[in-house]
């Protein structure tokens, strides 16, 4: 009986395998039905698969180098408020009593380097008289503000203290929408604070901001106080400064969008080196090229912008540019709408050179300019 056993066990395991096998695959074959809707089901799994439990390392690498500011600055109002009416200034003038008052504002900053340099957003720092850097290991000084760039909102600032703890930079290109993310910063004062959530999108623009936006969205709360904070990754690394809420409350509504990285890191550099953020500038004013105009210029089905207008002296006009002119790609890339074209210029040193191929009067034509530099903010491309 043993020996029967041990020469028939196997092929019978074999059978009963193979008999199965039949089933799920072929359950026709015996008069089984199968869904016709052909769903698949994943596995069943021995061992439940998890998320992490915990961001605690994550946090604890990053937490240190996230600082709470805290600035004041003296603003002048008319001791009454009869004083600041139109009418009553016309009779008296401005030369009325004036009570200065001390201000102060909540935000957060960023320690870039061991060096003392910190990243923050320009309108948390803007006309501040006095700006305090508190840090999470409880040291408190005095900060200067290096340069500011309004076009992005970012600032960098500077304190002088030993053994500074640095944020490890993540590499924003990288991230993808649904990654985990994690905010800290100082909202409504309470003390530096965690929140997560997820990347919502990336390469966020045309919000009204900013001049340049690239934002990365999140759905971690970003509450008043935040503003300069650090957005991080599931591992405690910079992915980008927190800038602004989407909010009708004024509170966390889940939209939340941050400055990235290498935005961040490019801004910064050119404040270091040069005081301020030195762009390219053709100096032309756009419109859109709208389905209809397309057709009316026999491009229909292209993309691109129309020159509506050009500023004297500027790069463009040097270069043959017109108004009517459609511009339809900038160095051989197609270009879809005139915030992509000021920022694919923007990106250029003064003094390269940019092709740029347009068509006028139904003639394709390809001009050369040369890019001059960016005056102050007046909405030119």
């Amino acid at each position: 009986m043993h020996k029967a056993l041990r020469y028939l066990g196997g092929p019978a395991i074999a059978g009963l395998l193979l008999a199965l096998l039949i089933i799920l695959l072929f359950p026709q074959w015996l008069g089984l039905e199968r869904s016709e809707l052909d769903l698949r089901e994943a596995p069943r799994l021995g061992i439940a698969q998890s998320g992490p439990v915990s961001y605690a390392d994550a946090v604890e690498r990053a937490a240190p180098t996230v600082a709470n500011l805290y600035t004041t600055k003296v603003v002048s109002k008319p001791s009454n408020p009869l004083f600041g009416d139109p009418q009553f200034r016309r009779f008296f003038g401005d030369n009325l009593p004036q009570q200065r008052r001390m201000e102060s504002s909540l935000g957060s900053a960023v320690i870039m380097s061991p060096k003392g340099y910190l990243l923050t957003n320009n309108h948390v720092v803007a006309g501040a008289d006095q700006i305090v850097v508190a840090l999470k290991d409880g040291r408190e000084t005095l900060a200067r503000v290096i340069g500011s760039d309004p076009e992005t909102d970012l600032a960098v600032l500077k304190i002088d203290l030993p053994a500074l703890p640095a944020i490890t930079l993540g590499h924003s290109d990288d991230i993808r929408i649904g990654d985990v993310s994690l905010a800290i910063g100082n909202p409504f004062g309470v003390g530096q604070t965690v929140t997560m959530g997820i990347i919502s999108a990336t390469g966020r623009n045309q919000l009204g901001l900013n001049t340049y936006e690239d934002f990365i969205q999140t759905d971690a709360a970003i509450n008043p106080g935040n503003s300069g904070g650090a957005l991080v990754d599931a591992h405690g690394n910079l992915i980008g400064i927190n800038t602004a809420i989407f909010s009708r409350s004024g509170g966390s509504q889940g939209i939340g969008f941050a400055i990235p990285t290498k935005l961040a890191l490019e801004v910064m550099q050119a404040i270091i080196e040069h005081g301020q953020v030195i762009r390219g500038w053709l100096g032309i004013e756009v419109q859109p090229l709208t389905a209809e105009l397309a057709e009316s210029f026999g491009l229909a089905g292209r993309s691109g912008i129309i020159v509506a207008g050009i500023y004297r002296a500027s790069p463009a006009l040097r270069a043959g540019l017109q108004p009517g002119d459609v511009i339809l790609a900038l160095d051989g890339e197609p270009v879809s709408d005139g915030r992509q074209a000021m920022n694919q210029v923007a990106r250029k040193r003064p003094g390269q050179g940019v092709r740029i191929d347009v068509v006028r009067g139904g003639e394709q034509l390809t001009l050369s300019a040369e890019v001059g530099v960016r005056p102050a903010p007046s909405g030119a491309e």
